[in-house]
């Protein structure tokens, strides 16, 4: 389902150009391959205002990999060939091609045209034995590990020998948000209903492929011991040691320094004992947890909060299905609520923290699922606000008849907003303009109908039982794309935090 070679998207000079660069910085900041292609105006015009002249290559460098115009039509094959290539090789990312529009009617003998052949995939680099031996030993002789897995190795398609490692060692193991379900969700082993005591008491934390940035507090007290060892394994040199110095490094892919790990612990034959008293904390933290968020869930107020909301969808949509997600708080409980397990199956605004993204990455999925996995679901939890960004794309999925299942959570404004009678309240001190607060959106906004404008099929919803009816309709018709909007109390958050000034780190 995920092929490792880069996306490719075309766009016009100018604003189309400055409309990419978005795009381009979130797949390089996460990591992801890309080629972007863009016209440019006709360099016998350059600094006469030509239109929608732009100096496009020197802006696409801040935002990519390579940026770079071809300087005749014979080596446009080569220097395609050498975007795809960086686009790969080592850490993915973005690359920008410039053509000048007066490339378009150029004319060109053929036999100087330089032909090159498709790159060869990325080379597979491992780690040196003595770094390996190294971070074994330091595991082994830990009392709180941890393993942190990162979209790095969802990336690497490290999967089945991560599998293998967490078993043959007995790790408890914490996914980052896009690394869910490269070992299942509901793995005796995953603590992520403990998030804040794991990484807050772990005394050595292996690193396979997450980096140490915003998402993992920089590696950094209170949310890590202040002498924590960490492992850490990534692609990239230049990651290694950013914000905590390692242990031991192991630069290398993901999967193939897995694997020497494996052996490493085989011949070893560790295992860490399921009955110490790091994991008697964990596991007494995850029930805890567990409870407050079961009872959050069951609960029969309306309107519904956000855990009743997801407790129902996590009934009823497909184990299988891609899930993305985009939001505040609509993302951040969603991926505590929502299991996934299989890995590169879901999306959402990613180390950028990029919104706007969601509807783009279901059209996307649903186009590749349905080539290459007929019938796989594609489910699009947004919360109202992330889907003003880009609503309007509800008109692409109805054109191309996408069965992609939009639900929005709808609590009138972002993170929190008012309900009808405390609007109305509000407009009593005058202008809306001056007296709403700027995070409170229009309430009870009929969005549904948005979807049903274009041909889907949309609900409006405000009990379980109308969620229940709604979901259970639309995952049963996999023709049609629906929207449901799901109203939820306006000042329903996510449970009271440990460190709540890192709340939004937690995406």
């Amino acid at each position: 389902f995920f092929s490792s070679r880069p996306g490719v998207c075309l766009v016009v000079s100018g604003p189309g150009f400055l409309h990419v660069l978005g795009g381009m910085a979130n797949a390089t900041i996460n990591c992801w391959p890309l080629i972007v292609i863009g016209g440019s105006s006709d360099r016998n015009q350059e600094t006469m205002g030509a239109f929608q002249e732009f100096p496009q290559v020197e802006a696409g460098r801040l935002y990519n990999k390579l940026s770079v115009r071809p300087s005749s039509l014979e080596v446009i094959p080569a220097v395609i060939e050498k975007a795809v290539r960086t686009s790969i090789y080592g850490r993915p990312g973005s690359c920008y091609i410039d053509i000048p529009g007066d490339f378009v009617n150029l004319q060109v003998n053929k036999s100087s045209v330089k032909y090159m052949e498709c790159c060869l995939p990325p080379p597979i680099s491992m780690a040196e034995h003595s770094a390996v031996s190294r971070a074994a030993s330091i595991v082994a002789l830990s009392k709180q590990p941890l393993l942190i897995i990162g979209k790095g190795a969802a990336y690497s398609h490290a999967e089945n020998n991560i599998r293998k490692l967490v078993d043959l060692c007995g790790l408890p193991f914490l996914p980052t948000p896009m690394a869910k379900g490269v070992v299942p969700d509901n793995h005796p082993n995953c603590v992520a209903a403990a998030r804040s005591m794991a990484l807050q008491h772990a005394d050595v934390i292996i690193l396979l492929g997450a980096r140490l940035n915003w998402i993992l507090h920089f590696g950094l007290p209170p949310r890590f011991q202040q002498n924590v060892k960490v492992i850490q394994v990534d692609i990239c040199a230049e990651e290694l040691g950013n914000n905590v110095r390692p242990a031991a490094i192991l630069l290398g892919d993901i999967n193939a320094v897995t694997k020497q790990l494996l052996e490493e612990f085989s011949k070893r034959s560790f295992k860490y004992p399921s009955n110490s008293e790091w994991w008697k904390r964990l596991r007494e933290k995850i029930k805890n947890n567990e409870e407050r968020s079961k009872g959050l869930a069951l609960q029969k107020s309306l309107p519904m909060n956000y855990y009743t909301v997801f407790h129902h969808i996590r009934e009823l949509i497909p184990e299988d299905c891609i899930i993305v997600s985009e939001g505040a708080n609509t993302m951040d409980i969603g991926r505590t609520m929502l299991p996934n397990y299989y890995p590169r199956q879901r999306l959402d605004a990613g180390t950028f923290g990029t919104m706007g993204v969601g509807l783009g990455f279901a059209i996307a999925a649903a186009m590749v699922a349905k080539d290459q996995s007929p019938g796989k679901q594609v489910v699009c939890i947004e919360g109202d606000s992330a889907f003003g960004f880009s609503g309007m794309e509800v008109e692409t999925i109805c054109r191309y008849n996408l069965p992609i299942l939009i639900i929005i959570v709808n609590n009138n404004g972002i993170y929190t907003g008012l309900d009808a009678n405390a609007w109305k309240e509000v407009l009593k001190f005058g202008n809306p303009a001056t007296c709403v607060p700027p995070v409170s959106l229009l309430p009870n906004s009929h969005y549904e109908e948005i979807m049903s404008a274009f041909g889907g099929k949309g609900y409006f919803v405000k009990t379980p039982e109308e969620l229940q009816n709604a979901l259970k309709a639309s995952v049963t018709d996999k023709q049609t794309p629906s929207l449901i909007n799901v109203m939820i109390d306006p000042q329903s958050e996510r449970k009271k935090q440990e460190f709540p000034w890192l709340t939004r780190s937690n995406l």
